[in-house]
């Protein structure tokens, strides 16, 4: 047992108790010497001293040893630093005599089992060396019996040289035996081509390619011994005498592509044809493979490689007899029979593979997958070779249906019958993500193009309903309206739904395409083709014509106008003058439709004859350009019947109104339509919202708001028009006395109002509220500016309060009608004429300055132009009054507030008359 301690601080401690200390760690020392103790660290006094002196007593043993001195050191220096640890206590020198005889036994034991150890180790050292005796004798014996047997070599070197002849005529001989072996195979190849080529004609395709093996065997066998000899030029009488290889080669592998080539209709009606070349194609990849691995010769011909022919062979006949017919008819349903057959035959083709074809080869040949890869790539292909032509909506339609849904479904690649094994999923999809996006925006052109003809269709219709002796249809609650809201709406929301088919992204895109056409079917600004002038015919091509009289000036070319339908009310548009490249050249418009323009419809006696080769239409309108035939004398735009053609609804609204200006029996129904066209515009207004894909996101665009907002204000515009037409004779009457005297005037004003209000009536009432507004405050506005006309001044104080009197019935009695027609008073501006009143009430002229100031602090847009009128009514106002009011006025500028509704702002105050002055003199 192995002890370590710690030695505790020196002490002081007694004769006897030094004696036990040293004899314990005798004992100590056996023992750590017999351990092998590891050094430990010494820190006794006792300790220093005694391994002073052991040193000086080293044993000559132990200075050959170094290692063993050192350990005995370290041992002694251990067990004193054991025993003062122990011992370092007088009590404890009792259990000295206990410590000793323990560490005796523990020692004799240590040293019994040190001795059975080392002579263990003795034992084994000289069975080692015994063998080691043993093995040198034996290689001795070995080196002799070695040095024999060279001697007894080299006494029979001279009779081995005469062995040499011998093995060089055995080798011959074996050459010999070799070729007497093949000469009855070598005379019967000719025979053996014979007989092949006739088992060939016979279709016994194993049988033939039995022979067909073994003469290519022969071949490769007698090729392969001259390779290895090195007799190249004999290889070219070898391939010249089994010429006859390559032509049944030939006529093998002729028969194996055609039986490849009808497979599938081998497959159902004489399999056993097809399972012959598809053994006969494997045994051949087989000897290639045999051959390529041994790598040492490659006869002629090989590798064949007749798998990947096969594999070919197969995927040309699928491609063939589906997608190499002839030119497809995408016109009219002709696209749409071609691919439902396709579907039809790709379906009963792959039945056929799944359930015939893949139990006559092997199953490392995967030909379901590769028959799917193949009709997935094929139609890949073809649909890219379809969607290069100019194909119409209907077609653009068909092709993504089918390539995004059909294809997909259960009734094409997912029918139960061909399920689970066959997988087009992992293939791609059939159209490309950018090649399906390009379709999409293929289609939506289309449709746009349709869906502005439609727009433009529907309006021309609207327009010719505008001149009808009969008022519009009214709705169950008795509100005018046309069919053009619906019209418009339900094509839009048919082709958006019909986009929700194929997928979101064509959805999206057609309604945001919608969206744009019903914004520019609202708002299209285009100039109406009627006001253009008859213009002169060049004297020959490319030269501008002369101005002449009345005609328009050259200088500056008339612009390029765009048509997009010339289908309006039958017109005829003959030519256009358009700059070009060339200068100006004639550009004449047809209609899409020829039934629009009658053979003979063109009329007057300039119209030209036109010559020149017809365009296709462009997206959106069809462009036609002639040159002019010879002699013709004018070139003119005529538009019979019909004198706008391509505008908006807000431009037909426009050019309605002028037709109405000219005479107001035309349209008879003038103020009907234009009411019946602003619950058209509510109605458009409120289907608008669900256009939108998305229920959750129901905004109508900006844009599209403000197309409705201008389209509105224009009908509302030409009805406050003509209400004013009606009203304007009778501002004209006032100021006047008669006016003063009599409340006539304002009662036929009334009446006028009463009217309109009652075919107001005929709108929905955010409509009629605007329409309301908008009438009292054009009322409002002509009675102030009739006011501000100076036709009268007051006289005298009575004829100003007669005036004051006047100007309070008046407006109350229009207060009054408005209020009853259902106007808030808050919505009135007839307070500006009350607030104009007081103004003229006031009797003393004084406190104008402060009168004038509260009436433009609440009118901020009345200008002194306007207070100096107003002053100039009431007929006392002296110079310095008049002075001190506009100072004021100009001393206290005011601002516009965002939400004012201006009144005194569109009212003009006519300029003063200058006197009149004589030439060369002084004004009076």
């Amino acid at each position: 047992m192995c002890v370590v301690c710690v030695c505790p601080p020196p002490l002081l401690c007694p004769p006897q108790h030094n004696e036990a200390v040293r004899s314990a760690a005798a004992g100590a020392e056996e023992t750590a010497a017999g351990c092998r103790l590891p050094p430990p660290a010494l820190s006794c006094s006792q300790t220093m001293g005694m391994a002073a002196e052991e040193e000086h007593a080293a044993s000559p043993r132990e200075e050959e040893w170094p290692e063993a001195e050192k350990a005995e050191k370290l041992a002694r220096g251990a067990a004193l630093k054991w025993a003062s640890g122990v011992f370092y206590r007088p009590e404890k020198l009792e259990g000295l005599g206990q410590y000793r005889s323990r560490e005796t036994q523990r020692n004799s034991s240590i040293q019994s089992r040190l001795k059975s150890t080392v002579q263990s180790y003795l034992e084994g050292v000289s069975v080692g060396l015994e063998q080691l005796r043993s093995a040198v004798q034996e290689v001795q014996s070995v080196c002799q019996e070695m040095g024999a047997a060279r001697w007894a070599l080299l006494d029979s070197q001279d009779q081995l040289q005469g062995l040499q002849q011998m093995r060089v005529l055995m080798a011959e001989h074996v050459q010999l035996a070799s070729v007497v072996q093949v000469l009855p195979q070598l005379f019967s190849v000719q025979e053996v081509f014979s007989h092949t080529l006739q088992l060939l004609r016979g279709q016994q395709l194993l049988e033939a390619h039995v022979e067909l093996m073994m003469v290519e065997q022969l071949r490769d066998d007698i090729l392969s011994q001259l390779h290895l000899r090195g007799l190249s030029s004999a290889q070219t009488t070898v391939l010249s005498y089994f010429s006859g290889l390559q032509e049944i080669n030939e006529s093998l592998a002729k028969q194996l592509w055609d039986i490849t080539g009808s497979s599938l209709q081998l497959v159902r009606e004489d399999p056993v044809l097809f399972v012959t070349a598809v053994r006969i194609i494997e045994r051949e990849e087989k000897i290639d493979d045999t051959l390529l691995l041994e790598a040492t010769f490659l006869p002629p011909g090989r590798p064949k490689g007749w798998r990947q022919k096969f594999y070919h062979i197969l995927q040309e006949t699928i491609t063939g007899s589906l997608f190499r017919a002839a030119r497809v008819k995408t016109e009219g349903s002709g696209l749409a029979r071609h691919l439902a057959a396709l579907q039809k035959d790709i379906v009963s083709e792959l039945r056929v593979v799944k359930d015939l074809m893949v139990q006559c080869v092997p199953a490392h040949y995967n030909i379901l997958s590769l028959c799917t890869a193949t009709y997935h790539q094929a139609l890949t292909s073809h649909l890219q070779d379809i969607l290069r032509e100019n194909l119409d909506k209907q077609a653009l339609f068909l092709l993504l249906e089918w390539a995004l849904h059909v294809y997909h479904s259960p009734e094409m690649m997912g029918h139960p019958d061909l399920l689970p094994e066959v997988d087009v999923s992992d293939l791609g999809p059939l159209m490309s993500p950018e090649l399906v996006d390009q379709t999409e925006r293929k289609y939506v052109v289309k449709v746009k193009a349709s869906v502005l003809e439609w727009m433009q269709r529907t309006l021309e219709v609207e327009f010719k309903e505008w001149f009808r002796e009969e008022e519009p249809e009214m709705d169950h609650q008795g509100f005018f309206q046309s069919a053009l809201p619906v019209i418009i709406m339900q094509m839009l929301n048919e082709n958006i739904q019909v986009a929700s088919l194929i997928n979101d992204s064509l959805q999206q895109k057609v309604y945001n395409m919608a969206l744009e056409e019903l914004e520019a079917f609202l708002g299209r600004s285009v100039e109406p083709l009627a006001l253009l002038p008859t213009l002169p015919a060049p004297g020959f091509p490319g030269q501008a014509p002369q101005a002449d009289g009345g005609d328009p000036q050259w200088g500056t070319h008339l612009p390029h106008r765009r048509i997009s339908s010339l289908s309006a009310c039958g017109a005829t548009v003959t030519a256009l003058w358009a700059t070009s490249s060339h200068g100006l050249l004639p550009k004449c418009f047809s209609s899409t439709s020829e039934s629009c323009f009658p053979q003979g419809s063109r009329t007057g006696p300039s119209a030209p004859a036109c010559a020149g080769q017809k365009k296709e239409p462009s997206e959106l309108g069809g462009w036609w350009e002639v040159h002019m035939a010879p002699g013709a004398a004018q070139l003119q735009v005529l538009v019979p019947g019909c004198p706008w053609l391509c505008c908006s609804l807000r431009e037909a609204l426009v050019h309605c109104g002028k037709e109405h200006q000219k005479d107001r029996a035309v349209p008879k129904h003038y103020i009907s339509y234009l009411l019946a066209m602003l619950n058209n515009n509510l109605a458009l207004s409120s289907s608008v919202s669900s256009l939108h894909p998305d229920t959750a996101c129901r905004e109508v665009p900006v844009s599209l708001q403000a197309a409705l907002d201008r389209t509105q204000k224009k009908a509302c515009q030409l009805l406050l028009e003509e209400m004013l037409l009606d009203l304007q004779p009778l501002c004209l009457q006032l100021p006047s006395r008669k006016w003063l005297s009599s409340s006539q005037l304002v009662t036929s004003i009334c009446e006028v109002i009463d009217k309109y209000a009652k075919d107001f009536s005929r709108v929905r009432k955010p409509i009629f509220t605007v329409l309301l507004a908008e009438s009292e405050l054009l009322v409002s506005s002509q009675y102030l500016r009739a006011l501000m006309q100076k036709k009268m001044v007051c006289r005298s104080k009575e004829e100003r309060a007669q005036l004051c009197d006047r100007l309070l019935q008046d407006a109350t009695q229009l207060r009054e009608l408005f209020s009853g027609l259902g106007l808030e008073r808050q919505q009135q501006s007839l307070e500006a004429v009350f607030a104009l009143r007081e103004l003229i009430c006031l009797k003393d002229p004084a406190l104008l300055s402060l009168e004038v100031l509260g009436f433009i602090t609440k009118y901020p847009d009345v200008s002194d132009e306007h207070i100096s009128t107003l002053l100039d009514l009431r007929g006392d106002v002296s110079r310095d009054v008049r002075h001190m009011v506009l100072e004021m006025m100009e001393q206290n500028p005011q601002v516009l507030p965002e939400s004012y509704q201006p009144i005194f702002s569109t009212i003009l105050v006519p300029a003063p008359e200058l006197p009149f002055c004589l030439r060369k003199g002084k004004c009076t």
